[in-house]
């Protein structure tokens, strides 16, 4: 009984905590500062963590010494300044007796006093110094299980020879190409494959899906690995190993009693710094590619990486990242870009180039390659009616979750999100046309219950065509006469791309149409806009379905769309 006890105790009390959160997003709404999150976390972001810059040993951060700084920032920026945050912050606003309880550096807990917020300065402390300790303890684990790992391997006398590879960080099994599938597949590595910019004369790819089998592709093989860092092959690298560990735990260890505790939270980042460079250069990949879903933290070991003659590659999959235009003018930009260092950016156009320059600098190097595919869906496309037009939406969450996401601007929220889908459908039908919907993506139980009714509600409709949103939006959009786009999602900058007559369209008129976010993409206020531009599309020759004869995607056909899955044999070395 004592199980089921504790649990309806924890339950409750998450749910006080939620309601407080709520309350306090409430105070904020009403008194017209939904922005104040957003200008507290701006703040953290540009506040340096002073004793980093001048008391980092590059015993601990090797290559990287010279952005010790950036490096801890970034990576407690991820961790500890995300939604936690945005909780915590809102929670403190909602029960105004107790203060912001939060694990932060002491830099940070001024930042928030400077912005209004009272902090429970002892809990905050405790939490903090809890968190430094447990990071030391796990740097010190993350050290053994690497020494074990490439012991294991030494013993084994075996390796993986990967010849001349590339990396992928952080893909699903939808990004990988689809060996023997009939038609395009729209993923990361067959873009990348098929991008004159790769590294040439590629013998392999590696990711991390588990589940996907090795198979080959346009000469290349594909094959999961267990992790960018791989185990040692040889005794004397180990041996090396070994006591840059006992040195670098030591080294934490004396300076958290110091005060310096940045060795601690950075010990297991370090560990893998550390095992990159016992590696020789030509067993490193030549690239390594991270999406911006890995967001801003760059990983240590890929400055030694970098050092060791490797390209750190950061793509933009998405282009749905900027900060809403308001009628006073461009907000503060939110989640963090601007604390990014990454040496290498793709982005899909000018837009995009300018929007990572505003972040980083204008010094940044930036590659404009057009869209990047990332997801090719395992759904197969149905036979959709002659004027079916693909709409994009982005699907509201239930309000719990949408207000910890502490957003400065309410816009994908019911209120928008019901009328963008009603309204394109009312059109739609009066313009004898079909209404083809693909979600962003399934989020379960985080959906929000009304736009849920009003899905159900359409479901019932002769012209409402729903979508598994695990299909390719690309393959979609080639099957549709025309597509229509809820700001600023990148559907409508690939409908661009393969010449579909494409716009965002705004149900209730709070976008700014001239908003750099838009990539040049006309935005539709309102049904009466929205009716003209239909009728003016769907009248059109030949804009029909999935015969209307718009252009495909160019540089699509290459031989990965017909190469059937064969397991390799992948030598080793001894």
């Amino acid at each position: 009984m004592a199980v089921p006890i504790v649990g309806g105790l924890l339950k409750r009390r998450e749910r006080r905590r939620l309601r407080r959160v709520m309350r306090g997003y409430r105070v904020l709404r009403e008194t017209n500062q939904l922005g104040k999150i957003a200008a507290v976390k701006d703040a953290i972001a540009n506040t340096c963590l002073n004793g980093c810059t001048t008391g980092s040993r590059k015993l601990i951060f090797g290559s990287g010494i010279g952005a010790a700084e950036m490096v801890v920032r970034q990576y407690l920026l991820v961790r500890l300044a995300a939604v936690n945050l945005n909780k915590a912050l809102l929670h403190a606003l909602g029960e105004p007796v107790s203060g912001v309880v939060h694990p932060l550096p002491p830099e940070w807990r001024g930042v928030l006093r400077e912005h209004g917020f009272a902090v429970s300065e002892i809990k905050s402390s405790l939490l903090w110094n809890s968190y430094v300790a447990l990071h030391l303890f796990y740097g010190v684990i993350a050290i053994a299980r690497r020494i074990l790992e490439s012991s294991s391997n030494i013993l084994r006398g075996s390796g993986e020879n990967l010849g001349r590879y590339a990396f992928f960080h952080g893909l699903s099994p939808g990004n990988l190409p689809r060996p023997g599938s009939l038609g395009r597949t729209h993923d990361i590595v067959s873009w990348y494959l098929q991008w004159p910019g790769r590294v040439p004369d590629l013998d392999t790819i590696g990711h991390t899906v588990p589940t996907a089998p090795a198979f080959g592709a346009d000469g290349v093989s594909i094959v999961p690995l267990a992790g960018a860092i791989r185990p040692l092959a040889d005794a004397g690298p180990l041996a090396r190993y070994i006591g840059w560990g006992i040195a670098a735990t030591l080294a934490a260890a004396m300076d958290l009693v110091r005060g310096r505790w940045w060795h601690g939270i950075i010990l297991n980042e370090a560990s893998n710094a550390s095992m990159i460079r016992r590696h020789a250069p030509a067993d490193l990949a030549r690239d390594y590619l991270f999406h911006n879903s890995t967001w801003i933290f760059r990983p240590l070991w890929t400055y030694e990486a970098e050092k060791r003659g490797s390209r750190i590659t950061y793509y933009f999959y998405s282009t749905n990242c900027e900060s809403f235009k308001t009628p006073d003018g461009y907000p503060l930009q939110e989640n963090f870009w601007q604390a990014m260092n990454w040496p290498y950016y793709l982005v899909w156009d000018e837009y995009q180039a300018e929007f990572v320059r505003r972040a980083v600098g204008q010094t940044a190097n930036v590659s404009v390659v057009g869209p990047i595919w990332f997801h090719s869906g395992t759904s197969e496309i149905p036979s959709l009616p002659q004027r079916s037009v693909a709409v994009f939406d982005v699907e509201p969450h239930r309000q719990s979750r949408y207000q910890s996401l502490g957003m400065a601007q309410e816009y994908f929220v019911p209120e928008t999100a019901n009328r963008f889908l009603l309204d394109i459908h009312d059109v739609l039908s009066e313009c004898g046309a079909t209404m083809v919907l693909k979600q962003k993506r399934a989020i379960g139980k985080l959906l929000n219950r009304s736009y849920g009714a009003v899905l159900d509600s359409l479901g019932t409709s002769d012209r409402f065509v729903p979508i598994d949103p695990g299909t390719s939006a690309s393959r979609l959009i080639e099957s549709c006469a025309a597509v229509i786009s809820m700001p600023f999602t990148s559907t409508a900058l690939l409908a661009r791309e393969m010449e579909r007559p494409t716009i965002y369209y705004d149900p209730l008129g709070a976008v700014q149409k001239d908003d750099r976010a838009a990539h040049g993409i006309a935005v539709v206020s309102g049904r009466d806009e929205l009716r003209t531009w239909l009728q003016s599309v769907l009248a059109r020759p030949g804009e029909g379905g999935e015969n209307s004869g718009g252009k495909p995607i160019v540089g699509t056909t290459n031989s990965i769309d017909s190469v059937a899955a064969q397991p390799l044999n992948m030598s080793t070395t001894e």
